[in-house]
């Protein structure tokens, strides 16, 4: 396999071969065997092409033969099968030899756009402190490619600290299903996270719950409240209080305020994995 832009993928390296080299480069990959007529035209071409774009992607190649663990992770049934990753997820893909046209036609799919870069560069400004800078790439983005889901979430964020809130969380809605969808829900559960409907007392509403632990407007504040301040179990403990007591009430928004701290918190977090469980009870019993 000549040339600087062409690796060997194996069962025992992919994942820092591929899915985390994915996130700085796209990393097409092709699996293909010794056996295989289609992969001894397919596989020359795309070596070429990966030392011709000079590491605008990666080439990994992975011999289905010797790692039928990648084979079988990836349903790989007929080669050659190529896959294109961008963020550790699969972007692009097709089965069979294409020729060379076809596959410039894929590369242009996969490779980053001109929207794309800009909104990299409005990622960085963004982290270095230059927000003015980073929503003028977003924007400039968006002008390009009006549902770009990095440009869109950048923008949000701006709006978001600068006390926009409804605006960000608009923004967020219009992300397309895909890479950058559970990001965009993460941001959104952020920001309604930390909606606690104004500046709120949390010793003083956590005295009127004491005193009245029966009026679950109170207690409803006092979570938003202690969401806000990041005391997510606190938080929780009364959402689910509130969701026991009246499971419709706000037109669901304990629940609902419960689902976005799972997803703030993440999955495999011990606090997501407790109270989902509780609220399933409280819910279906």
């Amino acid at each position: 396999m000549p040339g600087t832009w062409v690796i060997a993928a194996t069962d025992g390296d992919f994942e820092t071969a591929v899915l985390e080299r994915s996130r700085q480069v796209p990393v097409v990959v092709d699996f293909w065997a010794e056996w295989c007529g289609p992969c001894r035209t397919l596989g020359p071409l795309l070596e070429r092409l990966a030392d011709e774009y000079e590491g605008q992607f990666v080439l990994a190649k992975v011999d289905v033969d010797a790692n039928p663990g990648l084979a079988q992770s990836f349903g790989v049934q007929s080669i050659p099968m190529v896959l294109a990753f961008r963020d550790a997820q699969v972007v692009r893909h097709f089965v069979g030899a294409l020729p060379e046209s076809g596959l410039r036609q894929f590369l242009a799919a996969v490779l980053p756009s001109e929207a794309d870069r800009l909104a990299a560069e409005g990622d960085d400004a963004l982290a270095a402190g230059r927000t003015d800078e980073a929503e003028r790439r977003f924007r400039a983005a968006l002008q390009l490619d009006p549902r770009h889901g990095a440009a869109l979430i950048g923008s949000a964020e701006i709006f978001a600290t600068a006390g926009r809130e409804d605006e960000a969380l608009a923004l967020l809605e219009r992300v397309d299903p895909g890479p950058h969808r559970a990001r965009a829900e993460q941001s959104a559960a952020r920001i309604r996270v930390g909606q606690p409907g104004g500046a709120a007392d949390t010793e003083g509403l956590r005295s009127q719950v004491d005193a009245a632990p029966d009026d679950i407007d109170l207690r409803f504040r006092l979570a938003q409240a202690y969401a806000a301040e990041g005391r997510h179990e606190d938080a929780l403990r009364h959402y689910l209080e509130v969701v026991s007591r009246d499971r419709a009430y706000g037109e669901d928004a304990a629940r609902r305020a419960m689902v976005d701290l799972f997803s703030l918190l993440g999955s495999d977090h011990p606090l997501t994995d407790r109270y989902r469980s509780e609220l399933g009870k409280v819910l279906f019993r």
